[in-house]
């Protein structure tokens, strides 16, 4: 991989990386060495604005590209060689459960966001929660990151997703022509973008809560102008025969 070099930073002419640093390519195999590991990822992003430009641009997006490898693939696919929000929003995305707080997005539920070590994406998946005249997109879809014994509440799940190429996809046509209201207040936690209510809309199809093992009526999802997904159920209780012998 060719990198041009930056020896000094591109952004403050006050920062300290005026007195020079390592090259990129050495940063570049430094992390290619420690496997792009998110959380040193984060905190060389914290050092300077030419480290948190420079993670941006590649950084995260070696670390899209080994965590999972198909899905990037197939988001660049179409040609892109970079995806919509950016390459640190998807990478807090593929390894970041949201959560949500008292009178945000989801009502009065409260549950601290959190890193999850590893999660599942599918594209298959992701047919089920689109309307029949949107199922020519492509979004993928995690499982959902289960929350139990929530109070009256319930078993809470919480998933994510997102869109390749969403700026022409049907589901964007389909939420304008609908006239859909972008959230007054709240923002994409990945990227910061405004947010559409699928639920509002009229979107969500009932195969949604087939896929997620959910109540019908306890779906909800949002999907920010970026294309990235967040949504929220609550979980159908495991009957007799899927719970877990005790012996």
């Amino acid at each position: 991989m060719i990198i041009t070099k930056q020896y000094r930073c591109i952004h403050s002419a006050t920062c300290q990386c005026t007195k020079g640093h390592l090259s990129e390519d050495v940063i570049f195999l430094v992390f290619h060495h420690l496997n792009w590991n998110p959380k040193l990822i984060a905190t060389l992003s914290c050092v300077c604005k030419w480290f948190d430009d420079f993670a941006k641009r590649i950084l995260w997006k070696e670390f899209c590209r080994t965590r999972a490898p198909k899905m990037m693939i197939d988001l660049q696919s179409s040609g892109s060689h970079s995806v919509d929000g950016n390459w640190r929003a998807l990478g807090k995305l593929l390894i970041y459960c949201s959560g949500c707080k008292k009178g945000g997005l989801f009502n009065n539920i409260q549950i601290p966001g959190h890193f999850v070590y590893r999660t599942r994406f599918s594209r298959t998946s992701g047919k089920s929660f689109l309307l029949p005249p949107c199922r020519t997109d492509v979004l993928y879809v995690s499982d959902p990151c289960e929350h139990l014994h929530q109070g009256e509440e319930g078993d809470i799940g919480f998933f994510r997703g997102l869109f390749k190429s969403f700026s022409t996809s049907k589901v964007r046509k389909m939420l304008i022509s609908r006239g859909a209201k972008l959230h007054p207040t709240e923002v994409c936690p990945y990227c910061k973008a405004k947010l559409w209510s699928m639920l509002q809309a009229k979107m969500i199809p009932q195969s949604a809560s087939c896929r997620l093992g959910s109540y019908e009526d306890c779906v909800e999802y949002y999907v920010c102008l970026n294309g990235h997904m967040l949504g929220i159920c609550t979980l159908l209780p495991l009957s007799d025969s899927e719970d877990t012998s005790e012996f």
